[in-house]
C-alpha cells in the first residue's frame, strides 16, 4: 500500500469533506482516505498496482472537486480581497437602486423601478448576473455534489440562489410584456447579495484558517535555501538540493544548519528552540548530532551531511503532524455523521415551508422567499468547521511547544487518561550517568577496556554512561559475535574470551557465580545502578552508576498530581533501592522495579483495562510498553522521529510538557464541545425564523449573513487555542 496526501481545492463545509472522503472510500483499489476540511487535503492509501496518481486526481474531479496534488498553492488572498471590494461596491448600487425608495433616497428617474421598470429590471438582472459568475464555483460545487448524491452547503446555496434569480427572471419578462407593476416583486439583489456574504464568510474562513495552520507550514521554511559545502578545501556556496549525503559541510556563527549531520570539526552551541520548543543554546563538538534549520550560535563547525531533504528530521516532524491533522478523532466523526444527514433534512424543511406558506394562504414571493431563506441559513459551516480547525489549532500549537502528537485520537483520547506511568532512566533522568564507584578483581584498567569496548555497541544509557567516563583514556579493543539481551545487558567476543556486562539476571541466565555481594548492597545504598562484568569462569567486576534527575521532573510531577488529579506511577528496570530514591525525590508513592522491558508491558496491560493509562519512555527499551499504553509519550531526541513507536513525541527532555499535553487535550475537547453547541444552537434558532411562521421573521440576505457570523464564532472560538 501507497499513502498520498492531495491538496483539494473546492471543499467548504464538512458535507464536502464527507461527501469527498465517502465518494473516495467506495473506489476499488483504495484501503483508506481521510479528508481534511481544514488543511484542504485527502490522505489516501491505496494500492499503486491497481492505480496511479492520476487515478487519484481523477476520483476527487469525479466528486466535484479539484486536486492540486503535492502543490498546496491557491488564489492568492489580495486577489480574493480585491474582488470581494470590486463586488461589494456594485452590491452596495444594487441595494441603492432596489431599496432607495424605501428610504426616501433620491434615484435618477432613468433607473427608478415605477418611471423605467423596464431598464430597472435589466440593470438589476444584468449586475446579478456578473454575481453568479463570480459565484459559478458555488453554483458548480453545489449541483455536482447533488448528481453525485452528496448535497452540500453550496447545494443549498446554489438551489436557493437560482430559485430567486429565475423568479425574478420571470418577473421581468412579463415587465417587459407590460406588467410594471411586477417591478416590486424582483429579488436580483437578494441572490447578489447571498453570493456575497458567502464570499466574503469564506475569505474570512480562509483567513482565519491560514492562521491556524500557519505553524504547521512554518517548519517546511526553517530550513535555509543554501549551504556552504567544502571540497578539495575550496568552499562553495550550493543550494540546499545539490548538498549530497557525505559532503562536508561549513557552518559560521550566525548560520543555519543546512541539513541534518554529525559534526566532524570544531565546537559551537546551537539554537534548536524551533523543533524542542526550548530556547537553551545546545553544545555541539565533533560527534554531536546537528539538525538542519538550527541557527549556529558562536562557533565554527565542519560537518557530514547525513539525512537531506525528504529525509531530515524537520520533514519527519512536518509528515507526522500533518497526518496528524489529516487524521480524524472520534468527536470528528460525530460531526461528520451529523452534517451527512443534515443537508437532505434541511431540503425536505424547505420544500415543506414553502408548501405550508401556499397552503395558509401566503403570496408565491413570501413562499418562495420562505424556501430560499432557509435553504441559506442552513449551511452547516460552522459544523464542519467545529472540530477540525480545533484539532489543527491544538496539533500546531502543540508542534510550536516540541510537541508531536501523531493523530487527532490521541489528543482527544487524553482526557480519558487517570494514570500516568513513567519509566525511570531516560526519562526522569537524564539518562547521561557515570562511573560513580567501581572495584574489579585483577588488572582494573584492562578490564574496564574490555567493559567500555562491549558497551561502546550499545544504546543503553548505562552502556553510554560507561564509555563516556574516561572516554580519552581507554584502548578500543575489537569486539565479535555482539549481541544485546533486553533487558539483561551484553555480551561479545574480544581475542577470543566471550564476556558479558549487565545485571544480576544475565550472569543468572549463563548459570555463572555471583559476587561482589558486599559492594552491591554499598553501591546500591547510594543510589548507584550497578553492571556487573565477567567471563564464563565468573564476575571480574562491578560498576556503579549515577544518573541525575531532570530538572522539570519533580515540578511535573506535582503538577499531575495536585493539578490535573493523575494517580502516577513508576516502571523501572533498575533495583528497587535505587528506583525508590528517585521516585522519593520527585514525589511518586507507586513504584515497580527490577523489571524486564515484559514485565513492563504486562503491568500496564494490567492497569489498561479500560484505556486509561499514559505510559512516558525514552523509547529505546520502553516500545512494548509504550504500545500497550491507551497512549504513548516518548521522549526522543529529534533525530529519531520517523520510527518511533508513540503516539506522542516530546522534543526535548522537558517534563512539565506532560502536564501541558493534558491541559491543551481538556480545552480542545471543551471548545470543540463548544463550537458543536453553538452550531445547534444556530440552525435550532434560525431554522424556525426562516419558515416565516413566527413574528421574527428572515430574509434571504440576513439569513447569509447570520451563516457568515456562525462560522466566524466557531473559527475564533477555535483560535483561542493558540494561546495556551
Amino acid at each position: 500500500m501507497k499513502k498520498r496526501i492531495l491538496n483539494i481545492e473546492g471543499m467548504t463545509c464538512s458535507a464536502c469533506s464527507g461527501g469527498l472522503e465517502k465518494y473516495l472510500n467506495k473506489q476499488p483499489g483504495i484501503e483508506y482516505a481521510s479528508v481534511n476540511l481544514v488543511m484542504a487535503q485527502a490522505q489516501i492509501e491505496y494500492d499503486e498496482k491497481k492505480l496511479s496518481a492520476s487515478d487519484l486526481d481523477r476520483f476527487v474531479k469525479e466528486a466535484g472537486f479539484k486536486s492540486l496534488g503535492d502543490d498546496s498553492s491557491t488564489t492568492s488572498r489580495k486577489s480574493s480581497f480585491r474582488s470581494l471590494i470590486v463586488f461589494a461596491v456594485l452590491a452596495i448600487f444594487l441595494m441603492y437602486i432596489s431599496m432607495g425608495e424605501m428610504f426616501h433616497l433620491p434615484v435618477p428617474r432613468i433607473l427608478d423601478k415605477m418611471e423605467n421598470p423596464k431598464g430597472f429590471a435589466s440593470l438589476q438582472m444584468g449586475i446579478t448576473i456578473l454575481f453568479l459568475i463570480w459565484g459559478f464555483d458555488i453554483i458548480k460545487n453545489g449541483f455536482k455534489n447533488l448528481i453525485h448524491g452528496m448535497p452540500n452547503m453550496d447545494s443549498l446555496v446554489g438551489i436557493g440562489v437560482l430559485i430567486n434569480f429565475f423568479y425574478s427572471f420571470y418577473n421581468t419578462i412579463l415587465i417587459y410584456q407590460g406588467n410594471s407593476e411586477l417591478a416590486h416583486n424582483l429579488y436580483f439583489e437578494s441572490s447578489a447579495m447571498i453570493v456575497l456574504f458567502v464570499k466574503i464568510g469564506r475569505f474570512i474562513d480562509k483567513t482565519n484558517k491560514a492562521k491556524a495552520v500557519d505553524t504547521i507550514k512554518n517548519l517546511v521554511t526553517i530550513t535555509p535555501q543554501s549551504g556552504t559545502i567544502l571540497k578539495d578545501g575550496i568552499e562553495t556556496l550550493v543550494p540546499i538540493n545539490e548538498i549530497k549525503k557525505g559532503d562536508i559541510v561549513i557552518s559560521r556563527p550566525g548560520e543555519k544548519i543546512a541539513v541534518d549531520g554529525t559534526v566532524m570539526k570544531g565546537q559551537t552551541h546551537t539554537d534548536e528552540s524551533f523543533i524542542t520548543g526550548e530556547s537553551t543554546p545546545v553544545s555541539k563538538k565533533e560527534g554531536s548530532k546537528v539538525l538542519a534549520g538550527s541557527i549556529n550560535y558562536d562557533g565554527y563547525i565542519e560537518y557530514v551531511a547525513e539525512n537531506i531533504g525528504k529525509d531530515s528530521s524537520i520533514s519527519h516532524i512536518v509528515d507526522l503532524v500533518v497526518e496528524a491533522t489529516n487524521s480524524k478523532a472520534p468527536i470528528a466523526r460525530l460531526a461528520d455523521k451529523i452534517s451527512s444527514v443534515f443537508v437532505p433534512v434541511i431540503f425536505s424543511i424547505a420544500v415543506i415551508t414553502g408548501l405550508l406558506n401556499l397552503f395558509i394562504g401566503n403570496s408565491n414571493e413570501v413562499s418562495l422567499m420562505s424556501v430560499v431563506t432557509v435553504l441559506v441559513v442552513a449551511c452547516p459551516c460552522s459544523f464542519g468547521l467545529a472540530t477540525p480547525l480545533s484539532m489543527v489549532v491544538a496539533i500546531g500549537n502543540a508542534s510550536k511547544n516540541g510537541i508531536v502528537i501523531k493523530s487527532s485520537a490521541s489528543l482527544e483520547n487524553l482526557n480519558q487518561i487517570d494514570t500516568v506511568a513513567f519509566d525511570k532512566t531516560g526519562t526522569l533522568t537524564k539518562g547521561e550517568m557515570e562511573i560513580a564507584d567501581s572495584k574489579f578483581i585483577g588488572n582494573k584498567e584492562a578490564y574496564l577496556n574490555v567493559l567500555k569496548s562491549l558497551e561502546a555497541k550499545s544504546n543503553h544509557p548505562l552502556a553510554k554512561g560507561i564509555c563516556k567516563s574516561g572516554a580519552d583514556l581507554y584502548q578500543n579493543f575489537e569486539v565479535e559475535e555482539f549481541e544485546e539481551i533486553p533487558g539483561q545487558g551484553v555480551t561479545g567476543k574480544v581475542e577470543g574470551v566471550t564476556y558479558y556486562a549487565g545485571n544480576k539476571k544475565l550472569f543468572e541466565s549463563q548459570k555463572i557465580k555471583m559476587n561482589f555481594e558486599k559492594e552491591e548492597k554499598l553501591f546500591t545504598k547510594k543510589g548507584e545502578s550497578i553492571v556487573f562484568f565477567g567471563s564464563d569462569l565468573g564476575v571480574f567486576g562491578i560498576v556503579g552508576l549515577k544518573d541525575t534527575m531532570k530538572p522539570t521532573a519533580e515540578e511535573a510531577i506535582s503538577k499531575l498530581i495536585y493539578t490535573s488529579k493523575k494517580k502516577v506511577i513508576m516502571l523501572s528496570g533498575d533495583n528497587t533501592r535505587t528506583a525508590r530514591e528517585i521516585a522519593e525525590e520527585v514525589g511518586i508513592k507507586d513504584i515497580y522495579a527490577e523489571m524486564s522491558p515484559k514485565e513492563k508491558m504486562d503491568k500496564i496491560h494490567e492497569l489498561n483495562q479500560n484505556q486509561n493509562v499514559l505510559m512516558v519512555g525514552d523509547g529505546i527499551n520502553d516500545s512494548p510498553s509504550l504500545k500497550s499504553a491507551a497512549i504513548g509519550v516518548s521522549v526522543a531526541n529529534g533525530t529519531d522521529i520517523s520510527s518511533d513507536s508513540s503516539d506522542i513525541i516530546l522534543l526535548s527532555e522537558d517534563m512539565k510538557k506532560i502536564p501541558y499535553l493534558f491541559e491543551l487535550g481538556s480545552k480542545t475537547i471543551r471548545i470543540i464541545k463548544q463550537n458543536l453547541i453553538w452550531a445547534l444552537f444556530y440552525n435550532v434558532l434560525m431554522i424556525p425564523l426562516a419558515t416565516g411562521f413566527f413574528p421574527i421573521k428572515l430574509n434571504p440576505m440576513i439569513a447569509a449573513l447570520a451563516m457568515v457570523f456562525s462560522s466566524l464564532t466557531v473559527v475564533l472560538n477555535s483560535l483561542r487555542l493558540r494561546k495556551i
